[in-house]
């Protein structure tokens, strides 16, 4: 038999092969999401399901101009997500633990 050589001809291709696997989708505003992949479209509209959400919100302490805000994360749970591709920023598989 001959084995088949996938192609990637467009960028899209690429998460054609995360369908039914676990991504990471980073989005504007400083969130996260973090899910199983059931479908897409060319404008990067998502599906997800067991979706993570982290939200990361920087919480400015007037007392010490010269100190960085500290960063506190917001976790959500959802059973099922539709994303807006327009705040998509990226879009990557699942590679184990984070952080």
């Amino acid at each position: 038999m001959e084995e088949k050589e996938e192609t990637h001809a467009e960028p899209l291709d690429l998460v054609r092969l995360c369908i039914d696997e676990t991504v990471i989708v980073k989005l504007r505003g400083d969130r996260e999401l973090k899910g199983r992949l059931h479908a897409y479209d060319s404008h990067c509209n998502l599906v997800l399901g067991d979706v993570e959400e982290t939200i990361y919100v920087a919480e400015d302490e007037d007392e010490d101009e010269d100190k960085p805000p500290t960063v506190k994360t917001v976790k959500k749970q959802s059973e099922m997500l539709f994303v807006r591709g327009d705040s998509v920023v990226l879009i990557a598989p699942f590679a184990g633990t984070t952080q």
